[in-house]
């Protein structure tokens, strides 16, 4: 899992990067922001896989019975 975390976020170092360099040079505008968007929804997903799993609401069984 921390392999495809890690290709994640390189993907989005690239995207955003590609995604800048696109619209500084004012050659495709386009491309440019829908690569930042896919970026952003990289990034967010990452976000999420990364965050920590709390145990179920209501669980009061001891994992020794």
């Amino acid at each position: 899992m921390e392999a495809a975390l890690s290709v994640a976020m390189i993907a989005v170092f690239l995207l955003a990067s590609g995604g800048i360099w696109l619209i500084a040079k004012q050659r495709d505008r386009k491309r440019g922001l829908l690569m930042l968007v896919a970026a952003a929804v990289i990034a967010a997903n990452v976000a999420i896989w990364s965050l920590p799993v709390s145990p179920p609401a209501g669980n009061t069984a001891s994992p020794d019975r």
